[in-house]
């Protein structure tokens, strides 16, 4: 999860004087504004939960007003501690962390508590009108969904709540998931590029199709979608293949048609916008594709593709996002990335002994390593035989939520009851400790900046010789 504090803005407290609020970004949109001491707090409550040495550093207090240079370096600083946090799964996925993200976007967007009808698409355009509190969370709201449709929630853990938007043609593009400490009511209504909720399935291993092809809901919800992607050329079918898929579809035959379509190249990857790569040279044109634990580059050319690669993700050490802000055009409390340039680079294991950057130019970029990311997880769950879970670390502890004007609030998240066994998930367990740092005595040619920036891989350790 990438989380960022770009730029701050001063805020009338409503008795004449003001404070600093530091706009957080999650995965390059805007989401809230808190101060100093709501964080302060937050850290804290961390500690209390989780101990002292598993917390980040915080930044200090100071007891005189801050310096323009010092209210810079508390950013810089405040960054850092939220992005840490943003990598650790353990805190990220904790009912604190959740609770107070999502009573911060809450209280910014200065939304009353009320129920309302939510719009949540299907791939074909299906409408399904929700009931919802403008204050649900994802998983709710995506629950509410699933009851409408008469769909199972024992498969919350499969789908996901996308938002989109249509380009001048037409063509969908997903701008990002939902997460579960946002309101998707607010986060719709506040990101103006948002044309659209989407219901889709949210994994990336075909071998999930065949549990929910049992069920008739979740069977249609996946042969739309094979559908839909194969008809915007997103999955790749030749002549003889749309000939069979469309016999097929006549019959209504969908377990068959998911089948044959799950041989097909790019079927369950997401697809992204034309974007530039410095690989093989410098302003490449190319056309990125992610899944099947894998980074596929389609170079671009004289308008077609000439050639075709993949990164597997099992030999990217790690990955950072790059974001370039111009201040003097972004104003305060910005939700569009229109004045950054984005960046993913990732160090990719080429041959033995042999490591290289390769970065990617798009506004896509965070969204790029947010699927990185997920399909690493995906895969390091299967390979400990972790089942999947998205609900949070839900304790009942009495957590509070401190807002600006120094009052609190109780955070309580209700859990969505999936099964009686839900509670019962292991937290994921990786076989051994992973770090960068141990693998330079390896790579000893290669240096390593210190900071955020870095995503390490817990899957290169997966690699082994005859991978290479």
């Amino acid at each position: 999860m990438h989380f960022s504090i770009p730029d701050t803005q001063e805020l009338n407290e409503g008795n004449g004087s003001t404070f600093i609020g530091y706009n957080i970004h999650i995965n390059g949109v805007f989401h809230c504004t808190v101060r100093y001491k709501q964080l302060h707090n937050l850290n804290e409550q961390l500690k209390k939960e989780f101990g002292n040495e598993y917390v980040p550093s915080f930044p200090p207090k100071k007891l005189l007003p801050l310096t323009g240079s010092q209210l810079e370096e508390r950013r810089v600083l405040l960054e850092k501690y939220i992005q840490t946090i943003g990598q650790d799964l353990k805190l990220v996925s904790s009912e604190l962390i959740v609770g107070f993200l999502l009573s911060a976007q809450q209280e910014t967007t200065c939304e009353k508590k009320q129920d309302i009808t939510l719009d949540i698409y299907t791939m074909n355009n299906y409408q399904i009108p929700v009931w919802v509190s403008t204050y649900d969370r994802t998983e709710q709201v995506l629950a509410k969904a699933f009851k409408y449709i008469n769909l199972p929630l024992e498969y919350l853990q499969y789908f996901s709540l996308y938002l989109v938007k249509k380009d001048n043609s037409g063509e969908i593009i997903i701008l990002r998931k939902l997460l579960d400490f946002e309101s998707p009511y607010m986060s719709h209504k506040s990101l103006k590029d948002a044309n659209k909720i989407l219901l889709r399935k949210s994994y990336w291993d075909s071998a999930y199709d065949f549990e929910l092809m049992n069920d008739p809901v979740s069977l249609n919800l996946l042969y739309i979608q094979a559908v839909t992607e194969i008809e915007k050329g997103w999955v790749l079918a030749n002549k003889d293949a749309k000939s069979k898929l469309t016999a097929l579809q006549v019959t209504l035959a969908k377990k068959e048609y998911i089948e044959f379509a799950q041989k097909l190249k790019y079927y369950g990857f997401l697809q992204f916008l034309p974007c530039y790569c410095d690989y093989p040279k410098s302003q490449t044109k190319v056309l990125i594709a992610i899944g099947d634990q894998e980074l596929s580059m389609r170079i671009i050319g004289s308008g077609q593709f000439v050639k075709e690669g993949s990164f597997k993700v099992t030999r990217m050490r790690c990955w950072r996002i790059t974001a370039t802000h111009n201040k003097q055009e972004m104003p305060a409390n910005s939700r569009s990335n229109s004045s950054s340039t984005l960046e993913l680079s990732f160090e990719y294991l080429m041959s033995k002994d042999k490591l290289q950057w390769i970065t990617i130019s798009s506004e896509q970029a965070i969204l790029m390593s947010v699927c990185l990311q997920s399909l690493v997880d995906e895969l390091l769950m299967k390979k400990n035989d972790i089942k999947r879970r998205t609900t949070p670390n839900v304790k009942g502890n009495n957590w509070s939520y401190m807002k600006r004007d120094g009052s609190s609030h109780r955070i309580s998240i209700e859990n969505v009851n999936i099964d009686n066994e839900v509670d019962d998930v292991p937290e994921p367990k990786y076989q051994e400790s992973f770090s960068i740092k141990k693998l330079q005595e390896k790579f000893s040619s290669v240096s390593f900046k210190n900071g955020r920036e870095f995503i390490e891989n817990h899957a290169f350790e997966c690699i082994g010789d005859d991978d290479l």
